[in-house]
């Protein structure tokens, strides 16, 4: 079995040695490609302006760091066609269905893409072209396996003219129109032509060869050679959501664990199942099963003291006994009381977040599940979302509220900050005060959220426009406080400038914390959103293409909850994968 997933850049690991053995795959498959070609891929993937085309990189991956395939394919969005550069497996022959799985997913890429088709180099069959019998029989092979997959020979031009008269094997041009039907005129493909030989072949080629060839391209339209080899040609791709593009979704299989059956309790099991019963209607998801991660994770943002008087005091409660904090301690934090319930004061924020038997157990596989999911963008996953009860956000590195135990995305943070510069954007209607409290002296993971005011919404204290971070971290905590009532118009100003300073950071990974508390008639907050404002934010912050991984946070209207995270979700697609 194998996965074909895109390679986006060279930045997290699985990326990096994706990278170094295609580069080894063509070193070794294709000996004549010059050095130079196969140095300049990382950046051709960086700074695509620099080569004219967008470079699109999928490999076959047959398990983990092995990779037995490759293709790359350029993208010209004005001509509105694709150009696929190298096809190349490990093995000498496209055999075991790699070359065959792979030449489809990029099929499916430019049918996508809306462009015309994808154009090709193949070396000739013809024995005039190609004198060694050996070689033409590898030709043949190859030709024959793209006429399978839908592309075929132009014909009557003079692509085939030798760069340098008396060399053998020139290639073919071929085109595979994806099954669409529609001809090539000429004005495109002569078009096309000159921008294949000028970009591919720059400093290769005079411009005297370039002219030559592109005035030969004269039919109208352009003749295609009939199929040679009578396979069956392929239909266009079917229009879907590829596999490599779903969104990797992780459920806290145990949130149910912790429930508080008491009247006003608005943090209830029943979100959850809400929330993917929507989801369940889209094919935008993929399921991963929440792998189990050391306590030592949690102990990278959250202090030992507080893990351990939090683990030690739900272990004594029964699972449907519940503790309130009631006693707080303003004199003297120094001698906290020996019996543990009277000391849930010490760690926690307000009166009305409760301890139990279970809450330790959900608060920890919440982690488990977001960590897992943060994984997935390590492996070449684009986005993640860990669908997370209890939430996390209000969770400093001491404290507990705000129904918030253990802060998940700051876990994460913590973990992928250690590959790169990590964003975290907190769009909950509360203020992420757990996050800006355990990164707010560090510059690697820079802290934003967008929020209604503390001076009338929880946790009232914290979220100021002035609390930008301290040493180090100065200039890397940004609060955004807004009024009461709050139109999509000015929350979308926010939300443009926010992200402007999260692209200006180039982070490598993007955390979203995702309350859908803003949410009309939500009975935590005051703001009006319905599902299409929040598809509209959900696409702008898809249009930040770093990995993204969404952690799910507040929202308790479970009539609407659901269509608000599927908008949501439809959006942030939207924006990553649009063209």
């Amino acid at each position: 079995m194998f996965r074909i997933r895109r390679v986006y850049d060279d930045v997290t690991p699985s990326n990096k040695k994706a990278i170094v053995r295609v580069q080894d795959l063509l070193r070794s498959q294709l000996p004549g490609v010059a050095q130079r070609s196969i140095e300049k891929l990382p950046e051709q993937l960086r700074n695509p302006l620099k080569y004219q085309f967008r470079s699109i990189l999928f490999i076959a991956e047959v398990g983990p760091g092995r990779i037995d395939g490759f293709a790359l394919l350029l993208h010209a969005p004005i001509l509105k066609f694709c150009y696929l550069d190298y096809l190349v497996t490990s093995g000498k022959r496209m055999g075991r269905g790699i070359g065959g799985a792979l030449y489809e997913r990029v099929r499916e890429e430019a049918f996508d893409l809306n462009t015309i088709g994808i154009f090709l180099e193949a070396l000739p069959d013809d024995a005039k072209l190609s004198k060694n019998i050996q070689i033409r029989k590898q030709n043949i092979a190859r030709l024959r396996f793209y006429e399978r997959h839908g592309a075929r020979p132009i014909i009557n031009t003079g692509y085939e003219t030798p760069c340098n008269p008396g060399e053998d094997n020139p290639p073919y041009l071929l085109f595979d129109d994806l099954g669409q039907g529609a001809n090539l005129v000429k004005d495109t493909a002569r078009k096309i032509v000159r921008a294949i030989l000028e970009r591919k072949y720059k400093g290769l080629c005079s411009e005297d060869y370039i002219d030559m060839v592109v005035s030969s391209f004269n039919d109208e339209p352009m003749k295609i050679r009939q199929p040679k080899y009578k396979m069956t040609l392929p239909s266009p791709p079917i229009q879907g959501m590829r596999p490599d593009k779903k969104i990797m979704l992780v459920i806290n299989d145990k949130h149910a664990i912790h429930h508080i059956q008491e009247i006003g309790y608005v943090q209830a099991p029943v979100r959850i199942e809400t929330i993917i019963n929507e989801l369940e209607k889209t094919d935008m998801f993929t399921k991963a099963f929440p792998r189990h991660y050391s306590e030592k994770y949690i102990l990278s943002v959250h202090k030992s003291s507080f893990v351990s008087y939090f683990k030690k005091v739900t272990t004594n409660l029964g699972a449907e006994e519940s503790i309130y904090p009631y006693v707080f301690p303003i004199r003297n934090r120094s001698r906290p009381p020996k019996v543990l319930p009277i000391r849930a004061g010490y760690f926690c924020i307000d009166t009305f977040t409760p301890l139990n038997g279970n809450a330790y157990l959900a608060a920890k596989r919440a982690v488990d599940c977001t960590l897992t999911a943060a994984r997935t963008l390590i492996e070449g996953y684009r986005m993640a979302y860990a669908l997370v009860r209890p939430p996390g956000h209000h969770a400093e590195s001491a404290s507990f509220g705000g129904f918030c135990y253990f802060n998940s995305a700051a876990v994460a943070a913590q973990y992928l900050s250690k590959l790169g510069k990590t964003a975290i954007l907190d769009i909950d209607y509360h203020h992420g005060n757990g996050q800006q409290e355990i990164f707010y002296k560090r510059k690697d993971v820079l802290t934003i959220s967008i929020h209604g005011h503390p001076s009338f919404a929880y946790p009232y204290f914290t979220g100021f426009s002035d609390e930008t971070g301290s040493g180090a971290g100065k200039g890397y905590n940004i609060n955004v406080p807004m009024p009461e009532t709050v139109d999509l118009i000015s929350y979308r100003s926010a939300l443009r400038s926010s992200l402007n300073k999260i692209t200006s950071f180039v982070p490598v990974f993007l955390i979203v914390c995702l309350g859908l508390d803003t949410a009309k008639e939500d009975p935590t907050g005051s703001w009006d959103f319905v599902a299409e404002d929040f598809e509209v934010i959900g696409e702008m912050i898809g249009r930040i293409r770093t990995p993204l991984l969404v952690v799910q946070e507040g929202g308790y209207d479970t009539r609407v909850l659901g269509i608000n995270a599927r908008s949501f979700f439809t959006g942030m697609w939207k924006g990553h994968y649009g063209q």
